[in-house]
């Protein structure tokens, strides 16, 4: 199992219809996160940052993210979060969501 942390800006403006979109996620994405090895998925709100944080359970992260990129239903949900949201300006230039290093755990 691997830990991974994201951020990303959310838009002031675009909050509350996140916040709403999230409060009733598609049942079909929930399947495709799970059916890509990932577990323990949560998204927190600080200002205007989005932090989330998921346990990757899978053997080939690469191919289970294009997995979730090629599907109809993750693709159209995305169609509707991405306006929400604004890649850090340190992202990468293919990054949206910007992993973050892991410096501390203990459990």
């Amino acid at each position: 199992m691997k830990r991974y942390g994201q951020v990303i800006k959310v838009r002031p403006e675009k909050l509350d219809y996140y916040k709403k979109l999230h409060a009733n996620p598609w049942p079909e994405v929930l399947d495709m996160i799970s059916a890509c090895n990932i577990k323990n998925y949560s998204i927190y709100l600080k200002d205007d940052f989005l932090f989330a944080y998921f346990e990757y359970v899978g053997d080939d992260f690469e191919a289970d993210m294009a997995k979730m990129a090629a599907d109809p239903t993750t693709i159209k949900w995305w169609d509707e979060c991405k306006p929400c949201q604004q890649p850090l300006e340190t992202a990468g230039p293919d990054e949206w969501w910007s992993d973050m290093q892991e410096v501390f755990h203990w459990s």
